[in-house]
């Protein structure tokens, strides 16, 4: 279930648009179990994935000289925290489809922050929350560490063309012990506005797309990728 955190920070409208970009696979997954993954925060890709900035590990050390319990609770607090990023644009990104899907084959999930908000069920035995990333110089700039979240809500400007929105939720909490990530329950047609199909798919591999939605009883909307359109001379 969403929650709100006044302390973490969503400028961003319940209107925005967001997508998630993902192979067949993982989007069947989705549709057949109507749960959403979430990725455990110490398994990205991004090693820097819950740490603290250089600032604010100098201050976090002398904190820890007198209760060495705060900086291990920070390092082992990451296996407890799970991750759903999500893209925000207004348009299809070129580079998310690069990134996050293979042999020009893919689909991206287009919803909105409040369909998204709407979608997380009560049902959760434990909160979701909802931020934005914060893209910082990680040298010189001080990430708050006066919630816990925080570290999961800052990453470095290399990162700036993700332009991510995180659910995010601690299970520290339910003792829940998480290998690679978990699943959690989610609304699949509130969550979902439409779908788009890999913009270099072949056209076998987009009639199977539509084929398997409508099996599996669901009627999105499923367009062909802007990024397809052909070439007017």
């Amino acid at each position: 279930m969403y929650i709100e955190n006044p302390n973490i920070k969503l400028s961003d409208t319940d209107s925005t648009i967001v997508w998630k970009y993902l192979d067949l696979s993982k989007f069947l997954d989705m549709l057949l179990s109507e749960k959403l993954f979430m990725s455990r925060s110490d398994k990205f890709e991004d090693q820097y994935e819950g740490t603290f900035s250089e600032p604010t590990f100098e201050e976090i050390k002398k904190i820890a000289e007198n209760n060495p319990k705060f900086l291990d609770y920070y390092k082992s607090h990451r296996e407890k925290v799970v991750i759903s990023s999500w893209h925000a644009n207004e348009y299809e990104s070129f580079a998310m489809w690069q990134i996050f899907t293979k042999n020009n084959e893919g689909l991206a999930i287009q919803s909105t922050i409040g369909r998204v908000k709407e979608a997380l069920q009560p049902e959760n035995h434990f909160e979701q929350f909802i931020g934005e990333v914060n893209y910082i110089d990680y040298k010189k700039d001080f990430i708050p560490f006066d919630d816990t979240f925080f570290p999961f809500l800052f990453k470095r400007k290399s990162f700036q063309y993700e332009k991510e929105i995180r659910i995010i939720s601690d299970v520290s909490q339910n003792n829940v012990i998480i290998d690679n990530g978990l699943k959690i329950n989610v609304d699949i047609n509130s969550l979902i506005e439409k779908i788009y199909i890999h913009p270099k798919s072949e056209n076998w591999y987009k009639k199977l797309v539509i084929e398997l939605v409508e099996k599996l009883g669901f009627d999105f909307t499923i367009e062909k990728s802007d990024l397809e359109s052909e070439i007017l001379i």
